[in-house]
């Protein structure tokens, strides 16, 4: 890694996008990170353009030290500056002797990020030194560093707070680190307190009082960490921190995408390098599979419902224009608007989902009645259908056809289940289809009776639509619905499957769990078919 003037330069220094996802986004609870889960982490936040890519803790543990090591031998950034992560020296240490600090110079990350106290309760309570001490050990720290050619940017941790508590000390650390040579003072709101006003009124005060660059660290805690940012931005901050999907410690840190959508898009600031926003869905999702945890669906922006659309007066709205009822175009960001078909439906929104299917229902009103009118009787009987685009699309072409073609036609299916004396359990089940006016029965055994079943009902099909051998399942959920009580209640499963190029979910409705997944797999099956060119016998 080097730190010459070939190191990447941020877009535009005048504004830092800062992303410290591998450091304290890594300490959201269930969120355990490999090295090479931070290096892939790291390349997606390359290709989406942060300005800064805050490593980890160099020297703290392992884990962090190797991936420096790797990082410098394995990722040629185009965009960012790899930033390592470390506090000011110990007290009464001297900065040359200290080892954390040797780390953070030996690591060879060309920006390094200091942690330091801003609240005089901690400096008593946490560092045990005195005031005047921990000035000494900030400014201290910064100057080493900045003398062995490091860029430094200074963490005030519970600034706010500090602030609030003693304003004059506060603002003594913000001068030490600026007289030291910090190219940044990041003011930190840690425990995720504060609100939007309170930032604004603290950044504006503290820019005015020492002339420093000022940056905004903020956490989430009371659900204000966006707005935060933006409200210290608005004060005169030029340097944001957060993460990725705002993962963090607690309940998170502020989210970086909305942060960078509503600097680009909002504030008209040009903060990525061009083209970049739009590949901020595919980025949020990339990264949310490799920390292993599901998209947020109805996250700002990047979530799969951010422009998903189901009252009937939006659709009525969106037929017309889809600006009414959208702040952005969703492909500024990578996504896409989607209509919800569901019992509050109406013609406009089975019309603009039959457009996004593929199919033109605008000049057919009586066909577009139906369907309005068949929807909103499946959905009292427990269907829906805004999960599972492949049965509305099934139901859309039964309709259409009067009719509805298929592939096999069921004669029975039945399950069993042996629990044996040694505590082991079989399932079974067979299937008895007819198949092109071939009558087939097949079995299959499987880790339950659902499994089993879609075992048989594979093997009874395979032979004649080798295509099914790419359809895979890949989720099943089941949900209990108002009934009587327990398990004598309404049944819905949602199955989602995919070929390898594409997935599709299916519901399945009935009195009996194992009756609702056959409707489920059914319907897979059919539209996994169709999908792959094939069309069933009328």
């Amino acid at each position: 890694m080097t730190t010459d003037a070939t190191s990447p330069q941020p877009p535009n220094d005048d504004f830092h996008v800062f992303d410290t996802t591998l450091r304290d986004g890594a300490q959201r609870e269930g969120i355990h990170l490999t090295v090479a889960d931070k290096l892939t982490i790291a390349r997606h936040l390359d290709d989406f353009g942060v300005g800064f890519i805050e490593g980890g803790w160099p020297g703290a543990n392992p884990k962090d030290t190797e991936f420096f090591q790797r990082a410098a031998r394995e990722i040629e950034f185009r965009h960012a500056q790899l930033v390592a992560f470390g506090s000011t020296r110990r007290a009464g240490v001297d900065v040359a002797e200290d080892p954390q600090v040797a780390a953070l110079l030996d690591s060879g990350a060309p920006v390094v990020t200091l942690v330091a106290k801003s609240h005089d309760r901690h400096v008593d309570l946490a560092l045990r030194t005195t005031l005047d001490e921990n000035l000494a050990m900030v400014a201290d720290t910064v100057r080493h560093l900045r003398e062995q050619g490091r860029r430094v940017f200074v963490d005030c941790e519970h600034f706010f707070d500090g602030y609030a508590d003693n304003p004059d000390y506060a603002l003594a650390v913000v001068r030490a680190a600026r007289d030291a040579g910090a190219d940044v003072v990041v003011l930190c709101d840690t425990n995720g307190g504060s609100l939007p006003a309170r930032v604004a009124d603290t950044v504006r005060a503290v820019r005015e009082a020492t002339g420093a660059r000022l940056g905004i660290h903020a956490q989430d805690d009371s659900g204000c960490a966006v707005a935060n940012t933006l409200a210290a931005v608005d004060a005169g901050a030029t340097h944001v921190q957060g993460t990725a999907n705002g993962y963090g410690e607690r309940v998170g840190n502020a989210n970086l995408f909305p942060v960078v959508a509503a600097l680009e898009l909002k504030y008209d600031r040009r903060v990525l390098p061009p083209g970049a926003l739009t590949e901020m869905t595919r980025i949020s999702h990339a990264i949310a599979e490799v920390v292993n945890l599901p998209p947020a669906t109805h996250q700002p922006y990047v979530g799969v419902s951010a422009f998903a659309h189901k009252g009937g007066l939006h659709a009525s709205a969106i037929k017309v224009d889809p600006d009414l009822y959208q702040h952005i175009d969703p492909e500024l960001v990578g996504n896409s608007m989607r209509m919800l078909v569901s019992d509050m439906a109406g013609r406009a929104s089975v019309e603009l989902k039959g457009r996004e299917l593929g199919f033109d229902l605008e000049g057919d009103r009586e066909l577009v009645g139906r369907v309005v009118a068949r929807i909103k009787e499946q959905e009292r009987n427990g269907f829906t259908y805004e999960a599972a685009d492949a049965s509305f699309e099934l139901l859309l072409r039964d309709e259409a056809a009067g009719r509805r073609d298929r592939f096999f036609e069921l004669e029975s299916w039945r399950t069993i289940t042996d629990h044996r004396t040694d505590g082991g359990m079989v399932n079974e089940a067979t299937v008895r289809l007819w198949v092109k006016g071939e009558r087939v029965l097949a079995t299959g055994e499987g880790n339950g009776p659902v499994h089993a079943l879609d075992q048989a009902l594979r093997t009874a099909l395979e032979r004649t639509f080798p295509q099914l051998a790419r359809i895979q399942l890949i989720d099943y959920k089941v949900r209990i619905l108002e009934g009587r009580s327990g398990t004598q209640s309404t049944t819905r499963v949602l199955i989602t499957s995919g070929d390898g190029q594409a997935e599709w979910s299916t519901v399945g409705v009935a009195d009996n769990v194992i009756a609702a997944s056959w409707q489920a797999l059914d319907d897979a099956y059919t539209y996994g078919l169709l999908r792959a060119g094939l069309r069933p016998e009328g």
